[in-house]
């Protein structure tokens, strides 16, 4: 019998990569859906959907809808079935689930799963690591944001990945504030409904580094940097390619991962600035948006994940020859690119936009070594709903 993996949400960026790893592994899968959300996931030959309550409508009816389902499946220890967490919402919802024996969550839990939702602790960790971080305010009322309004431009986003209120889960919003003026609508917007971060707005371009960290150390080390950016504002990549590890940031790094005991997949993002100066931003755990160039290098870390969990033994450090500038670019993030960039910036914070014309004309320069976000020959459905559902719910956001 094949061991079931249950992974949750469907609508999450990486879902159709890591439903594929862990398929391609030798896994069933199930995804849970949110109820009356579209998914490209849900359009795969080769995994189950099973829908649930939306988290941001209901979290109790969510966690009883995943809680009954779960206990339809009849798991033993002698053949466990694992919960495998895809975005913000799962990891904290996974936290409060109540398992049953036969299951097995693969994942930040407990005090790992508030570090991975809770950017302020993020930010105080990296900094005793040795890793650079912006100065940074955690403020909870409007006073205490616009006593750093001497120090313009200055980003503001809230402290927490997810925010539990009302019976559900919210997510903040961001802010990026190049004047006195900017920066005041925004603290009248927010209105100190949640806690927020407070850092300068640094420019530069977006890093990332990825592993898995075990008992024995982290293993599979990989990077990336952003070509594109899906909004210019600040976003997920829209096209990023692999590049080796920055040396000078990863004992800081692998520093992190062992003070605070990580276990399992992580993703830290960084940001250089133009003077080459690498600032940390957050640390993600659990898949990330390009888990699709990660794969094109032969980097299952979904499946090794899984595998990990279920057996801390297994081997993961697989001895690969990573390969260094793959470029990985999703088709429907690259349009919603170019639209973002003929719109033009929402601050004057931006003094650097991407010209059209160039833009242009770097979405229309394809190599053959190119490769696509949630391309595989036999599952065509899911590339061509994703790049819909993008286009589309980005429009939709905007015209809100």
């Amino acid at each position: 019998m094949k061991t079931l993996v249950c992974i949750a949400f469907a609508e999450a960026l990486a879902a159709p990569e890591v439903a594929w790893s862990l398929v391609d592994a030798g896994f069933q899968v199930v995804a849970i859906a949110r109820k009356g959300r579209h998914a490209a996931l849900r359009q795969s030959a080769h995994v189950q959907a099973v829908e649930v309550t939306s988290p941001e409508v209901d979290c109790s009816a969510t966690l009883a809808g995943m809680e009954r389902w779960l206990a339809t499946q009849h798991r033993t220890p002698d053949q466990p079935g694992v919960i495998f967490a895809l975005d913000d919402a799962a990891v904290w919802l996974f936290n409060q689930l109540k398992l049953e024996q036969g299951w097995i969550m693969v994942g930040p839990r407990g005090a790992a799963a508030e570090l991975a939702l809770d950017k302020e602790i993020q930010v105080r960790v990296a900094h005793a690591a040795g890793l650079k971080v912006p100065l940074t305010t955690v403020a909870t009322t409007p006073a205490e944001v616009l006593a750093r309004s001497k120090e313009l431009p200055l980003v503001l986003r809230p402290s927490r990945a997810v925010l539990p209120g009302q019976g559900r889960l919210h997510k903040g919003r961001n802010w990026i504030c190049a004047t006195s003026s900017e920066l005041e609508r925004s603290v009248s917007a927010w209105a100190g409904a949640w806690p927020l971060l407070v850092q300068p707005f640094i420019q530069g371009s977006g890093e990332g580094v990825f592993g898995l960290a075990t008992d024995k150390g982290v293993r599979a080390w990989s990077a990336h940097r952003r070509l594109r950016m899906m909004n210019p504002h600040g976003s997920g990549s829209s096209a990023c390619a692999s590049q080796p590890v920055p040396a000078e940031i990863k004992p800081a790094l692998d520093r992190l991962i062992r003070q605070t005991g990580w276990r399992g997949l992580f993703m830290v993002e960084l940001l250089r600035d133009h003077a080459g100066t690498l600032w940390f931003v957050e640390l993600n755990g659990r898949p990330w948006g390009s888990m699709a160039l990660s794969r094109r290098q032969g980097l299952e870390y979904p499946a090794w994940a899984v595998e990990y969990g279920l057996n801390p033994g297994a081997r993961v450090d697989i001895d690969l020859a990573v390969k260094d500038s793959v470029v990985c670019r999703n088709a429907g993030r690259e349009l919603m690119h170019l639209l973002f960039v003929l719109h033009g910036p929402k601050s004057k914070a931006f003094q650097e936009w991407p010209s059209v014309w160039r833009t242009a004309l770097q979405l229309l320069s394809v190599s053959r070594h190119d490769s696509l976000y949630n391309w595989r020959h036999d599952d065509l459905r899911v590339f061509f709903s994703d790049s819909w559902y993008t286009v589309r719910d980005n429009l939709c956001k905007s015209r809100n």
